[in-house]
């Protein structure tokens, strides 16, 4: 049996990929380590990898999960990355994240508001019922706030140019933290959000199984 690495997003755990069928796939959850002072992204993926023990992995990757896989890929031979919900380049930010990292302004919002779900967080992640919504709150609040600030800062600072290559990326209709119209996807997901591991996990199940038995 393969094994396959996945990464999750910023502010999310291993916990939104519970749902997901990997069929005969066996998933490692590569688990988010404290970045160092000041560490650059290069030198945190180079760290991270550490926990990928298979020659030319697969990595599934979420969100701010998919800008480290990317990273990864830079120094470690891979198969594949299969994208969900996440970008390429920078080229693919919307805007005013990246205009918020020239001013600073990620570094000034309470970390309270990152950590505790509220209206504004469930409309960005897009959770619609109660389960859903309880699930996030409790790994927003389980989320090492060193690791949130550091990669908020990551998020909105990179600079990549020049996609990596065998990169799939799956990305929802209506995702409001990463607008479908800032991206080029290869699969879409109709009215998929960026919870969509969770409440469209079917669908992403099948798009993944697709990937990586081709």
């Amino acid at each position: 049996m393969q094994t396959i690495y996945i990464l999750s997003g910023l502010g999310v755990n291993h916990r939104v990929f519970d749902q997901i069928d990997f069929g005969e796939f066996v998933p490692v959850h590569i688990q988010w380590i404290t970045p160092l002072k000041n560490e650059p992204i290069d030198h945190y993926a180079l760290r991270i990898s550490a926990q990928i023990t298979t020659e030319k992995p697969i990595l599934i990757a979420l969100s701010f999960g998919g800008i480290i896989a990317q990273e990864i890929a830079r120094v470690l031979p891979v198969d594949k990355i299969i994208l969900i919900a996440s970008v390429k380049t920078y080229h693919e930010i919307p805007n005013y994240f990246r205009i918020a990292g020239k001013i600073g302004l990620h570094k000034i919002i309470p970390m309270y508001f990152l950590r505790h779900a509220n209206l504004i967080t469930h409309w960005f992640f897009g959770t619609r019922n109660t389960t859903d919504k309880q699930l996030l709150k409790q790994i927003l609040l389980e989320t090492d706030p060193v690791f949130i600030r550091w990669a908020l800062h990551q998020t909105v600072n990179w600079n990549n140019k020049i996609p990596v290559q065998n990169v799939i990326h799956i990305h929802g209709t209506s995702d409001r933290i990463l607008p479908i119209r800032h991206v080029k996807c290869n699969i879409p997901i109709s009215d998929g959000g960026h919870f969509m591991t969770v409440n469209r996990s079917d669908e992403i199940a099948d798009a993944i199984q697709k990937i990586i038995t081709t």
